[in-house]
């Protein structure tokens, strides 16, 4: 199986992912069960918390080749194709279980760290609009925005985060700090 792009194994540029790597994702989802094509592009999808997408023009022929390479067997389920891995397939998968365990890792670092990107910019998207004119708030805003992306995603980083934002609420507010 190829192993290109340009950061060799795992995600390579952006959003895309080596065709050699998305066959053994593929073996790694089938050796859990039997699935449909459509199944498959949803389960990668949801591992990634929607960062990692991959279209039916790359799920299908990899679903085929992986048939015909004698990984995978398919079954017809009235119009739709139901895959099931073989033991073959079963043994390529094992030989390269350390691959697709770091490639299912990296789904959710990214995933997560995306994920946190989203609520920053939900965040954002959610100040009022009578404080968006003013040149000075745009640029706290930014500056803001740029905090919360740089920051790191544990639990304790978080923890200290929100308590920074409750304390600014409050003083926006013109409350005491404590107050909820």
């Amino acid at each position: 199986m190829d192993d290109g792009g340009p950061g060799g194994r795992g995600m390579s540029m952006g959003r895309k992912i080596a065709s050699g790597d998305l066959q053994l994702l593929v073996l790694a989802l089938l050796a859990e069960k039997a699935r449909h094509g459509y199944e498959i592009i949803k389960e990668l999808e949801e591992r990634s918390k929607g960062f990692y997408s991959p279209s039916p023009g790359m799920v299908y022929p990899a679903l085929t080749y992986l048939e015909e390479i004698g990984y995978a067997t398919v079954e017809a389920e009235g119009s739709r194709k139901l895959y099931h891995i073989t033991e073959s397939g079963r043994a390529q998968l094992d030989q390269n279980r350390s691959v697709v365990d770091s490639m299912f890792a990296q789904f959710e670092r990214v995933g997560e760290r995306m994920e946190h990107l989203r609520r920053a910019y939900s965040a954002y998207e959610g100040l009022t609009a009578d404080l968006r004119g003013s040149k000075q708030m745009q640029s706290a805003r930014r500056e803001l925005k740029s905090a919360l992306a740089e920051a790191t995603n544990s639990s304790e980083e978080e923890d200290r985060i929100a308590a920074i934002l409750r304390r600014a609420a409050a003083e926006i507010r013109n409350k005491p700090a404590g107050g909820s």
